[in-house]
């Protein structure tokens, strides 16, 4: 099994070290990560419903993929790998805001991350890994801003935090990205 390392940053998102990703969430030590939001031609948002296996958050609903760069990898490259590592497509991304942010979870692991927001279109085929994906649905921002209030339970603690963010940004840049909006 390949040992995976992160790449540990102080609030600037300079890097400061590497270490083993189980150990940095052990420790909560801030490390670079990337979050992607997809959206189809109908300005719908993929969601994902993280595998109910993986480390922290399983069975919950998040954006289309997010993970962390390895050390020496460009995050934009490490974003594109990974969305065809677990989504099986590519497709044009484009940086849109980072954030910080730390979640505790249950298990004693906590994510302590500067996320860079990536964003992109796609309307093809998913080919989803099962070892990472449960499922995959496309919803309006009106729908998920409701089901956000209603089942907050049901969805990550960065995507609660990212969503109202990316809505934000994206009202700020309409020119931009008018194929999320309706």
């Amino acid at each position: 099994m390949d040992i995976m390392e992160v790449i540990l940053v102080d609030e600037n998102d300079k890097t400061i070290g590497v270490l083993e990703k189980m150990e940095a969430h052990e420790k909560g030590l801030l490390h670079r990560a990337f979050s992607i939001f997809i959206f189809n031609e109908k300005g719908e948002m993929l969601l994902q419903q993280r595998a109910l296996d993986k480390y922290h958050s399983g069975g919950l609903w998040t954006n289309a993929c997010c993970s962390h760069p390895s050390p020496g990898e460009h995050t934009h490259s490490a974003a594109l790998r990974r969305l065809q590592e677990e989504l099986g497509f590519q497709t044009t991304i484009q940086k849109a805001f980072d954030f910080l942010y730390k979640a505790d979870f249950d298990n004693g692991l906590t994510e302590h991350e500067f996320d860079h927001v990536f964003i992109g279109r796609y309307d093809g085929d998913i080919d989803f890994c099962n070892k990472e994906v449960m499922a995959v649905t496309y919803k309006s921002m009106e729908d998920i801003n409701k089901s956000l209030q209603a089942n907050p339970e049901q969805y990550t603690a960065w995507f609660k935090i990212a969503f109202p963010m990316l809505e934000e940004w994206l009202h700020k840049q309409p020119e931009a990205y008018n194929f999320a909006h309706k």
